[in-house]
């Protein structure tokens, strides 16, 4: 299984804006759903958003509609998640992963990205 990589977290103040990026070197994102994911201390990880391969339809947990925006890249193979009006409670290391459908069992997991927001 192939490990995507989530970059581009921060520390921001609440009300802040941030765009992480996930990639995999030699990995074709065509074809594949890309979800997002966040865990944070003490938490089970949840789902944040994906993004279907087919039609660049995208879903997104209740907390973050209307905030979060999750886009994808086929050509550069690399899949965005544009957060803006970021609360405390987004605190959590983000991650990305790759599954056949949205619906499906999203089992790699490669290096996360820290997203701290401050009061």
């Amino acid at each position: 299984d192939v490990q995507l990589q989530a970059s581009g977290g921060g520390a921001v103040q609440a009300g802040g804006s941030l765009r992480l990026s996930c990639a995999a070197p030699g990995f074709t994102f065509d074809g594949y759903a890309i979800g997002w994911f966040r865990q944070a201390p003490g938490k089970e990880r949840e789902g944040v958003s994906c993004i279907r391969s087919s039609d660049g339809s995208t879903l997104y947990v209740d907390s973050v509609k209307g905030r979060f925006t999750t886009s994808r890249d086929n050509a550069k193979n690399t899949v965005y998640l544009q957060m803006n009006s970021l609360k405390p409670e987004d605190t959590a290391v983000y991650y990305c992963a790759a599954a056949d459908h949205c619906g499906a069992d999203f089992g790699s997991w490669g290096q996360g990205t820290q997203v701290t927001v401050s009061s």
